[in-house]
């Protein structure tokens, strides 16, 4: 099993690397607005084995769930780990994000109690536009278009 905690200032480093790597930089676009995740809360898995941040105003929302390493529990735990953080700041929902491409996310959240809220025909093109390194496919190879929204209860 792994540890837990919340992100340090010594993390940022890893962080940005990750993001970088995996997520075109720092700067997700979050239905049409530009967000600065390394401005935001966020819980670390283990030795680095995962990330998930997350915002609660105006609303909370996980913005970025990211392991490492698959099928190890990893996003499961971060993902519980925040859930019970944001129950004890007295959050009633959280959503979540994704996009049409990634039936894996998709999967794994409505496994975890997410129901489908919304979906956002072509938010992926227009956040494109703002953002070019975000990839034409996905997943796959499915062209990467639409956000679907997720919310859960908490």
């Amino acid at each position: 099993m792994f540890v837990i905690r919340p992100k340090e200032r010594s993390d940022d480093e890893w962080l940005k690397a990750i993001l970088g790597k995996f997520w075109g930089g720092a700067e997700l676009i979050v239905r049409g607005a530009a967000v600065n995740v390394l401005e935001k809360p966020a819980l670390i898995a283990g030795e680095y084995d995962g990330v998930a941040i997350f915002r609660e105003e105006p609303a909370a929302e996980l913005l970025l769930l990211h392991a490492l390493r698959a099928e190890r529990g990893i996003g499961t735990a971060l993902l519980e780990a925040v859930i019970a953080l944001l129950r004890e700041r007295g959050a009633t929902e959280l959503r979540v994000m994704t996009t049409n491409d990634n039936l894996r996310a998709l999967r794994f959240y409505q496994r975890r109690g997410f129901r489908l809220k919304e979906l956002r025909a072509g938010a992926v093109d227009e956040a494109r536009r703002r953002k070019p390194q975000i990839p034409f496919y996905g997943a796959d190879e499915i062209p990467m278009r639409d956000e679907i929204e997720l919310i859960a209860s908490l």
